[in-house]
């Protein structure tokens, strides 16, 4: 027995060996006293911080808070006179497919009193020659949007046109122009 506690204490506490063994068995008796003090723990806990019940952000007795109505879109206001935005959506199609032989100067004098200002900045110096269709493949779907704002979709030979109007001081105007290839 001597000899053993004196091999024990004189190598194998020594090497590195012996001293990882001392920490390992010195851990994991720390961990093992805490857990008795601790007492018992569930499945859930441990180091998460997720909470026991939802978070909730709003009153769920306040009433619907969202920003997509049930009600139907109010109908665009167009005067007496003016153009409707099925009209003006119509022209500018028109002008925007152009003509074979058609200069860019033509081009932007069809466009320009049926386009926003901005839209008009956006078109300057583009060629006619890159409008990606040649005809009008059927009737245009109209979604009003407000009584001032019209989304327009109007399907195309090669895609689908699709056009933002505005209610301006002079008539409804072409303020974007998007084209989605088929």
């Amino acid at each position: 027995m001597r000899r053993g506690l004196e091999f024990l204490f004189t190598r194998v506490l020594r090497s590195r060996l012996g001293v990882a063994l001392v920490i390992a068995v010195l851990i994991f008796g720390v961990l093992g006293a805490a857990r008795l003090v601790s007492g018992p723990t569930g499945p859930a806990d441990g180091l998460s911080s997720r909470p026991d019940r939802p978070i909730t952000t709003v009153d769920p007795t306040a009433g619907d808070d969202g920003a997509i109505s049930t009600e139907a879109p109010p109908s665009p206001v167009t005067r007496p006179g003016d153009r409707t935005p099925e009209q003006t959506a119509d022209r500018f199609t028109s002008a925007w497919l152009g003509r074979p032989g058609i200069t860019t100067d033509q081009w932007q004098a069809g466009l320009r009193p049926l386009s926003t200002p901005a839209l008009t900045e956006k078109l300057a110096g583009v060629d006619p020659a890159g409008v990606p269709a040649v005809v009008v493949a059927g009737p245009p779907a109209v979604q009003s949007r407000s009584e001032t704002f019209v989304e327009v979709l109007l399907p195309l030979d090669t895609g689908r046109l699709r056009l933002e109007l505005v209610a301006a001081d002079d008539g409804w105007l072409v303020d974007v122009v998007d084209w989605e290839r088929q």
